[in-house]
């Protein structure tokens, strides 16, 4: 660590530590729904989630503070939890682990986001204004945030995927929510006062279980409310979806494509798996467990796919000839004869961005609705596509 860092993070922890009362009662008390006389008999988190598909964080309320425990906050990670304290409320003295955990003041009002996949959730939710910085800007596709880091009410923190300390210490957000992934950075981070709390939503096994992390989102931004309806409106649409094409005869369908001389096939339990199981698809891989993706080589996968009347892919392809040119033995799948080759590229912007990546963890369910509609196009006629596009011949 530089000598500069350390003066830095020395004298950010010095003024946290003699600063914070003065802060919980000027600071939070001015921000809209913080406690301005707190009352230990009054429940501060009257609108309280409850979750249905998500496995990888539960949420418990007491009357002045949430828990938040992530069980996997990456690969590996023990469970860590979070004090969600309301704002304007004194810090509740805890015991035993939770102890030692991070408290967060909420509703946040400057948040860090370190994956794409948080935004459209935070959108979702109506509160695209809290998002003040992302790891990297030249990534994001979210229409909301784009025109914010436009005008520059967002900035970048993370170039070449590093967290670049200095920034976020100057910044001081209210929180910075993770990529998933640990990083060196987080506990200088941890040290100088600045939570960082961790979001592994891509280690959940299904799409709702995905999409449910809208939650987290909520606990942090006091839109419990907001998110429940939403993930409703989505949960159901979904399984309405799901039950219709359940109903329908199984489509034998091709995912996938190949890269670095392999094909990369999700199997059952994966999360591409289960979508492609619950428009009404099917493929030899489907019934495999264990590994969320099995490395094959083409002739393998041609050997048991190959017949396919349908392929789905992210390449984006402009037309069938750009996929047999990336591989000609490409040209030897029946989707590619008859033309039956469909590409989650349809919301791909004019500089590359792909809101397929962004969106569909929070929406599922308008994933689905294509997938369905590929697959079954009678279920869902005159469907409007948000992610997917025929590859034209």
């Amino acid at each position: 660590m530089s000598r500069a860092l350390r003066v830095v993070l020395a004298l950010t922890t010095a003024l946290l530590a003699g600063c914070s009362a003065e802060r919980a009662t000027v600071t939070d008390d001015a921000r809209p729904g913080c406690v301005t006389e707190f009352d230990p008999a009054a429940d501060y988190f009257p609108d309280k989630s409850t979750l249905s598909e998500a496995t990888n964080f539960r949420l418990e309320y007491h009357r002045s503070y949430q828990v938040l425990t992530v069980n996997r906050p990456y690969l590996g990670g023990k469970p860590v939890s979070y004090v969600l304290v309301r704002c304007g409320a004194p810090a509740p003295e805890l015991t035993g682990e939770l102890a030692h955990a991070q408290q967060v003041s909420v509703p946040v009002h400057s948040l860090y986001s370190g994956s794409t996949t948080h935004l459209a959730m935070i959108t979702e939710l109506g509160r695209a204004d809290v998002v003040t910085g992302v790891a990297s800007p030249p990534a994001v596709a979210d229409p909301q945030i784009r025109s914010r880091i436009d005008a520059g009410a967002i900035v970048g923190y993370a170039p070449g995927g590093q967290v670049n300390i200095e920034t976020v210490l100057h910044a001081g957000p209210d929180v910075l929510v993770t990529q998933g992934m640990d990083d060196p950075g987080y506990p200088k981070l941890r040290e100088a006062g600045i939570p960082v709390v961790a979001d592994a939503e891509w280690l959940e096994p299904t799409p709702l279980g995905r999409a449910e992390w809208i939650k987290v989102f909520a606990a942090l931004t006091g839109t419990e409310r907001q998110a429940e309806q939403t993930y409703r409106t989505i949960r159901d649409g979904y399984h309405a979806l799901s039950a219709r094409a359940g109903a329908a005869k199984s489509v034998d369908v091709l995912v996938g494509t190949m890269y670095s001389g392999n094909w990369s096939m999700p199997t059952g339990t994966s999360y591409a798996g289960r979508l492609v199981a619950d428009a009404g698809g099917t493929y030899p891989w489907l019934s495999d467990t264990g590994a969320q993706n099995r490395q094959l080589n083409f002739e393998s996968v041609y050997a048991r796919a190959g017949h396919a009347p349908l392929w789905l892919v992210t390449e984006d392809w402009k037309a069938l000839s750009d996929a047999v040119s990336q591989d000609s033995r490409y040209g030897e799948l029946a989707a590619i004869r008859s033309g039956q080759v469909w590409s989650g590229t349809k919301a791909v912007d004019e500089n590359g961005r792909n809101t397929y990546w962004e969106r569909g963890t929070a929406r599922p369910d308008l994933l689905l609705g294509d997938l369905v509609a590929i697959l079954h196009p009678e279920l869902v006629p005159g469907h409007d596509f948000a992610f997917y596009r025929q590859v034209p011949r």
